[in-house]
């Protein structure tokens, strides 16, 4: 095993096994599972989120999606405080919107360049980093949110223009995408793409095209709302009877289960599951040693997409 500090394929810089194996992302090789820290909002025990943030990396997790607009830097001040340079953790933010305590949805969309660049600036105070391993600029393409209107409604050129610049001038390492269809997708790869987070789960594989463009050209896929959603008009994959039927037969939960679908879909898969609960974050980091036979696979295949394009605000 080598040293603490030197992270490998099969161990993180602290040593601890990779959950479901090594992925690549940014160029680095960071474990399969992540961890999303959207749900350690203000309402929580800030000692309680930099504890759960601590058993992360404890479990193997070193790589921690967020975003400025979470709490307008609360979350990023949890990770800021939790996270150590020598745990070797890939922190990936997101641009394209900014927080709006006030309004309807806690956030409205900033998608202008000089918006992204203020998103970045935000990130980097907020995180306190000379540079950001990774910033997923947030579109409105596809999936379920917000979509742009008026002066929000912005060019893809545009805004490449302006995150490739950021890069450049060293204060992002990598350019990521988000809720973003096919065609955006093609058209922006010839900037340096190094993931897709699009809305994407056994009951909502809209996507599939975008998903089958990131495995040829060896784009991490990080698909958000990976077991479906609570949102209104959305399903559920913990509902649907093959993914309890799988969970009871593996001794599993149909979280669990459902996670670990997502993996088995191809190798640039990583999933950021985010937790308040140190329970649940544990069974999450666990999805990733679920093996399927052939017919508990087949089973799973066949569960419908019900997804639709369903927008908010």
């Amino acid at each position: 095993m080598p040293p603490t500090g030197t992270p490998s394929d099969e161990t993180t810089a602290t040593g601890a096994p990779r959950p479901a194996g090594p992925g690549r992302l940014a160029g680095r090789t960071v474990s399969r599972i992540g961890y999303g820290a959207m749900q350690l909002g203000p309402r929580l025990d800030r000692a309680a989120a930099v504890a759960i943030l601590r058993r992360a990396v404890e479990l193997g997790v070193d790589h921690i999606d967020t975003a400025h607009f979470y709490g307008d830097g609360f979350v990023n001040g949890l990770i800021r405080e939790a996270i150590r340079p020598e745990d070797g953790v890939l922190v990936a933010s997101k641009v394209g919107a900014t927080p709006d305590p006030g309004g309807v949805h806690s956030l409205r969309l900033a998608q202008r360049p000089e918006e992204l660049r203020a998103g970045v600036e935000d990130n980097l105070a907020s995180l306190g980093l000379d540079r950001i391993p990774l910033v997923n600029l947030r579109r409105t393409d596809s999936g379920p949110g917000l979509r742009a209107e008026g002066d929000q409604v912005v060019g893809l050129d545009d805004q490449l223009a302006v995150m490739v610049a950021m890069r450049d001038e060293g204060k992002i390492g990598a350019i990521g995408l988000s809720s973003v269809d096919l065609g955006t997708l093609s058209r922006a790869l010839p900037a340096g793409i190094a993931c897709v987070q699009n809305a994407y789960s056994l009951v909502s594989r809209d996507d599939e095209d975008v998903l089958s463009l990131c495995v040829a050209q060896n784009v991490a896929w990080v698909p958000y709302f990976p077991l479906g959603s609570g949102l209104p008009g959305l399903p559920k994959v913990t509902d649907e009877p093959a993914v309890v039927a799988a969970a009871r037969s593996l001794s599993s939960t149909p979280a669990q289960v459902g996670l670990a679908w997502l993996l088995h879909q191809a190798p640039n898969v990583l999933l950021i599951p985010g937790t308040a609960n140190a329970e649940h974050l544990d069974a999450n980091v666990a999805a990733g040693a679920i093996t399927f036979d052939d017919a508990t696979l087949a089973a799973l295949d066949a569960v419908p997409s019900r997804s639709g394009d369903i927008a908010l605000g």
